[in-house]
């Protein structure tokens, strides 16, 4: 388990070069804002001995949602129903919220490929059946029937994979940062410290490695989506498919997350995400059990309604 995952976080200790106060922050940060006179502070990571610094960010995208605007979708985000979630969800009380600049790799290659697959070709035939009428006659008729004929087909497929995003920080996962995706990473720029100026903005602290590893058996399963959509015929099935990258590449960027924190019910708390470039909102409601209970229950009800309407029109 992670220090950020204990609860158990390095911290940092950095002085304010406008008013002298000594700032702490959670070591894997390197920038924030003075508590005493709101001015901005972003820390310069030590240069190793090939003159570059520790997982240095290369691209960067800005935030276009304001926190009022953020904290408007979050309160409309709150206030909307869900079926399975605890009634007590709608009296939800924003308690905190952080603007914050989130690691994540972005990685992209050349992917080439060979397959084998199962094609299907539909095609139409005439059959006839012989069937009894009303009145006991025997008929005999035509009728039109769709078949499938079956094919093996083997090639090969090049295809670039671009614009994976996988989360450099430990303390939100994968999965989490997907929920708020897709950025439209066409307005990334290169990193300059003036744009995380008055924001916090954290280091990577999953690995270049990990990142590369995550990034790679992403782009193994859209190659798998693109073939199967590759595949010509009426159906197709990808029997197995053998992908190798090249020109593989994996850059940091920072991009503009919304975090805020939500207390409900028994003190509970629901963390909410907020995409601060698009203002999408997600969060991962808890479930009621009792609502769930109560929905099943009326399931079944009704299923036993209609087999008892049916029993008793078969009987009429």
């Amino acid at each position: 388990m992670s220090a950020i995952e204990t609860g158990i976080v390095p911290v940092l200790e950095v002085q304010c070069k406008d008013c002298g106060a000594t700032i702490t922050m959670p070591a894997h940060r390197f920038a924030a804002n003075c508590p005493y006179c709101a001015s901005p502070s972003v820390v310069d990571r030590p240069v190793d001995k090939g003159g570059h610094r520790k997982d240095q960010p290369d691209f960067i995208l800005g935030f276009d949602v304001t926190r009022e605007e953020a904290t408007r979708r979050v309160e409309g985000w709150i206030s909307r129903s869900r079926l399975f979630a605890p009634s007590a969800i709608k009296q939800a009380k924003v308690t905190g919220i952080q603007g914050i600049y989130l690691p994540a790799w972005l990685y992209g290659a050349v992917a080439r490929s060979s397959y084998h697959a199962s094609i299907g070709e539909n095609y139409t035939t005439t059959e006839t059946y012989t069937t009894t009428d009303s009145k006991g006659n025997t008929q005999i008729r035509t009728r039109t029937v769709t078949k499938t004929e079956y094919r093996k087909l083997t090639g090969n497929h090049s295809a670039y994979v671009l614009d994976i995003v996988v989360t450099a920080s430990c303390g939100l996962g994968n999965e989490e940062l997907e929920t708020i995706e897709p950025f439209d990473l066409r307005a990334m720029r290169r990193y300059d410290a003036a744009v995380v100026s008055g924001w916090s903005a954290e280091e990577a602290t999953l690995s270049r490695d990990e990142g590369f590893r995550i990034g790679r058996d992403e782009a193994t399963d859209k190659v798998a989506a693109k073939l199967k959509a590759f595949m010509p015929g009426d159906s197709s099935t990808l029997v197995d498919f053998d992908t190798s990258f090249s020109e593989e590449n994996t850059d940091l960027v920072l991009l503009p997350i919304y975090v805020f924190a939500a207390r409900w019910g028994d003190d509970q708390t629901l963390r909410i995400l907020v995409n601060g470039q698009t203002g999408e909102v997600q969060g991962e409601v808890p479930r009621s059990m009792a609502k769930i209970l109560i929905s099943v229950l009326l399931a079944l009800g009704v299923i036993a309604m209609i087999a008892l309407l049916i029993a008793g029109a078969s009987a009429l």
